[in-house]
């Protein structure tokens, strides 16, 4: 797919570098352009397992770092508010999992599209994405604000995430506040990704490190000592997110050198750049928003078969709140790594660096395999310890919601190949498949999975009830899906074998 930007809008500034292609060092301002030449063209000529270490570490401590957002929620208030709290984020996760989408949709396509732009030398270009990138996360991030404070908007999602009447004000509560600071996630989230892409990924860590560190010190005060509650979680939650925006916008603002900059001409919004970002942005957009369609759906299903067991519904959605929590923080790292490969694969697949680009995939999937293989074996060896750090008190709450842990997180060391795989697709201009890929898992196995488990799974093995066999839709669902991005990446991977022996399709190194 070409995703040429062809308006230019406003006479060259600061910048005149080339929109046609190319090489990067020629135009004005010379030393910012080789500051461009020097950070950015080394991903098609440097060590590609080095490069790939040298992305994937500030990458992968960084999704933990954002990923300690959720945990510290959830330990603070398991802590500060007891299993009520932790049922009323479970209710309200899905709703933030559709800002969570938005936020992808934008930042996630853009910076695909940017790292395109620059493997083919069109630094004006990128820097235009840069700038439309922002706009359209405040557009988005105004719009949540204001829908999530209509009644006819919130009420039906409360619905639809099965909150019980003990919890729906508590749930409805942390929402309305995380959409007033929306922008901050949307927009802080999606420009921290271009970061990577300017060939700085430890600033691009230490922005998210400095909103973690935030968050932590504001749940403290505002749940333990303020005893705020859910309410004082939400804002927590929205100052660590407003201090790790701030120092994104000001890394492309102010901080001398950089190679990307944004610049008001570049703000107003074009047609065609918007429909290239989501694009290129429709996978991630797409994953988040089954993953928040299947948030929906397993809140349902616990409601249903929870209110029939011992454990109870609102115990039910406490207990997969901190599942899904702690399952998310270990597939975090699993997709920093494809994060971290997303612009060596985006820049040397506009080069036409096949070898490379194949490189590239094999080393980021070896990457995720192993790493998904010893956080396996941690959460196997230790799940009733991990689940006890989350302040539930009730041996019996402990004991279900370790076993739960254990099932979701059973085929984890396939996970990573599956969110590698699918991510390339993305990295390299092929959206249509990044998002079959992303839907066969969320939609085509998994809901079907869930509607069936619970009424066969217990005549097959009686020592299991309904309730148990929720969670048993997650991992059958993840190995079909692996498989299911096997085969695309193996016709791929012949697709980049040919092009590579062709003499003219592969270009020579410089």
């Amino acid at each position: 797919m070409n995703h040429t930007i062809e308006e230019k809008n406003g006479a060259p500034e600061e910048v005149s570098g080339s929109s046609s292609g190319a090489p990067l060092h020629h135009g004005a301002k010379a030393g910012e352009q080789n500051a461009v030449s020097d950070r950015v063209n080394r991903m098609g000529t440097g060590s590609i397992p080095k490069l790939v270490v040298e992305f994937a570490i500030p990458a992968i401590l960084g999704m933990v770092v954002n990923g300690a957002y959720n945990l510290i929620d959830s330990v603070f208030l398991g802590h500060g508010a007891g299993e009520m709290g932790l049922s009323a984020i479970t209710v309200a996760s899905p709703t933030m999992t559709i800002f969570l989408a938005l936020a992808m949709l934008i930042g996630a396509g853009g910076n695909a599209l940017c790292a395109l732009r620059l493997g083919e030398g069109k630094h004006d270009e990128a820097e235009h994405i840069l700038g439309n990138t922002a706009t359209l996360g405040v557009i988005v991030s105004v719009a949540l604000a204001v829908l999530a404070h209509i009644p006819f908007v919130v009420e039906p999602l409360l619905d639809l995430s099965s909150a019980t009447e003990a919890v729906r004000p508590y749930a409805r509560e942390f929402i309305q506040i995380i959409s007033l600071g929306c922008v901050f996630q949307v927009v802080g989230m999606g420009l921290n990704n271009f970061i990577r892409t300017t060939g700085a990924p430890n600033r691009a860590l230490v922005t998210m490190l400095i909103g973690a560190i935030g968050c932590t010190i504001f749940n403290a005060i505002f749940v333990l000592w303020f005893g705020w509650g859910v309410a004082g979680s939400a804002w927590a939650t929205v100052c660590g997110q407003a201090v790790s925006c701030a120092t994104v916008i000001w890394y492309f603002t102010k901080t001398p050198g950089v190679p990307l900059r944004l610049r008001r001409r570049y703000f107003p919004v074009k047609a065609k750049l918007t429909r290239s970002i989501l694009s290129l942005g429709a996978a991630s957009f797409s994953v988040q928003a089954a993953g928040a369609i299947v948030g929906f759906l397993i809140n349902f299903m616990l409601v249903k078969y929870g209110a029939l067991d011992p454990i109870g519904a609102d115990n039910a959605l406490a207990s997969v709140g901190v599942v899904q929590r702690i399952g998310m923080f270990v597939i975090l790292p699993l997709i920093g790594v494809s994060i971290a490969i997303q612009p060596l694969l985006g820049f040397n697949y506009g080069a036409k660096l096949w070898n490379r680009v194949k490189t590239t995939l094999n080393v980021g999937v070896v990457g995720a395999t192993v790493m998904g293989t010893v956080m396996w074996a941690l959460i196997m060896a230790f799940a009733p310890q991990i689940v006890g750090f989350f302040g539930i008190k009730d041996p019996t709450l402990v004991d279900f919601t370790a076993f739960a842990l254990r099932v979701d997180l059973i085929f984890l060391p396939l996970i990573g190949f599956q969110v590698v795989g699918s991510n390339y697709f993305q990295a390299t201009g092929q959206p249509m498949k990044s998002i079959i890929l992303s839907l066969t898992r969320q939609i085509l196995f998994l809901v079907p999975l869930l509607f069936l488990l619970p009424e066969v799974l217990p005549s097959i093995a009686p020592m299991l009830d309904s309730l148990d066999a929720v969670y048993f839709a997650v991992p059958i669902a993840d190995v079909i899906a692996a498989v299911t991005v096997l085969v695309f990446v193996i016709v791929e991977l012949r697709k980049l074998k040919n092009r590579a022996a062709d003499p003219k399709g592969e270009k020579a190194h410089a």
